[in-house]
């Protein structure tokens, strides 16, 4: 879905350009991963989004790592994540054959202090990004068209969740920022079953994230019963998260939405709080971790590996059913705002803290 002349594809080019750069200066042999073995840790069950884009990207790697090493998708489940992210931290070594992959689940218990978490992604080197964005849409039924009528809908606003403190959080965020005037039922085992229950019309305002939207949710709006309203929206060129999703152009982002609704852009420690779950959930939604000391010349070879990925023809096919079509952001794009993300202010964290524990009774 990700038209050819789209800035992502533009950023593609930058870093093939980039590529050919690194490949002209000195750099590690080319077989430098010859005979080895990666271990990439998903730290989920198999199954889930990220289990399925891991295996996605395995046989990409393989092809086109210097050497093609063999690599294997390890899960290490539980805690939410947590678990296996811990584990990475105190057994992966720095020399680039040990990844940890994985989402906002893991991000979010990081940004916000939570005491389980012994790992720190903001020491550690991402490696790459594959963003994962979000559609928020609504039922017919709410008289909702356009961002304009939120304000004003013709019955109240139900919301169906998972946890506040896991991927529903960026929207609960982003109706807090909106002030939106709903009720959040949290506790569906997951986004189908979430999405279920809007078909049912048990709740009218949802989200999905991009694989999901587009096999279960563009037949729905085609068919009538479902109203995009609004994307997470892309953290742009210059760091702010108001771009549009590359996946969906033509949908508005929060930024965008606000602006609407009061005249003026998002700020203050709402947006800030959005923002950094925000760019953490899309923008680098599947982020593939190196441990921290990971040496600057193994983090080169991710970014032309990075490049030649996103130029196989192969991929370019495959990702549009797969991973929503979208490119993979090599570390040059990722490592400034991702770290940003990671490292709030003292007053962001604290509003986090006190939003999930005064109004979901979320214990941290």
């Amino acid at each position: 879905m990700i038209l050819p002349d789209t800035p992502l594809k533009s950023l593609s080019a930058a870093v093939l350009v980039a590529a050919g750069g690194l490949a002209a200066a000195p750099a590690m042999a080319d077989d430098f991963y010859a005979g080895k073995t990666i271990e990439m840790v998903v730290p989920f069950g198999e199954g889930g989004a990220t289990y399925v884009a891991a295996k996605f990207l395995e046989p990409f790697l393989e092809k086109h790592l210097p050497g093609n090493p063999q690599v294997n998708v390890r899960t290490r489940p539980g805690g939410g994540s947590i678990l296996g992210a811990n584990w990475f931290q105190q057994n992966a070594e720095p020399d680039g054959e040990t990844i940890l992959f994985t989402t906002s689940s893991t991000s979010n218990p990081y940004v916000l202090g939570m005491e389980e978490v012994e790992y720190d992604l903001a020491a550690m080197r991402p490696a790459y990004s594959l963003p994962f964005g979000a559609v928020i849409y609504v039922s017919p039924r709410t008289g909702i068209e356009t961002p304009a009528d939120l304000h004003s809908p013709d019955m109240p606003l139900i919301y169906g969740g998972i946890a506040a403190a896991a991927s529903d959080l960026p929207v609960l965020l982003a109706f807090e920022l909106l002030d939106l005037d709903l009720r959040a039922v949290l506790g569906f085992d997951g986004r189908g079953p979430a999405r279920l229950a809007f078909e049912r019309g048990e709740t009218n305002i949802d989200f999905q994230f991009t694989p999901a939207y587009m096999s279960q949710v563009v037949d729905m709006v085609e068919a009538g019963s479902a109203v995009p309203i609004m994307t997470g929206g892309s953290v742009g060129d210059d760091g702010v998260l108001s771009a549009r999703d590359l996946a969906f152009p033509d949908y508005p982002t929060v930024y965008e939405v606000y602006e609407e609704l009061y005249g003026e852009p998002p700020s203050g420690v709402q947006w800030d709080a959005f923002q950094a779950i925000g760019a953490t959930t899309f923008n680098f939604g599947l982020t593939a971790y190196l441990p921290e000391g990971t040496p600057d010349d193994v983090i080169d070879i991710f970014e032309e590996t990075v490049a030649a990925i996103n130029a196989d023809p192969d991929y370019q096919e495959q990702s549009q059913e797969i991973v929503g079509g979208y490119d993979l952001l090599p570390a040059s794009a990722v490592t400034d705002a991702l770290n940003e993300a990671l490292q709030p202010s003292d007053e962001v964290r604290e509003h986090l803290r006190n939003l999930l524990s005064d109004k979901y009774d979320v214990e941290l």
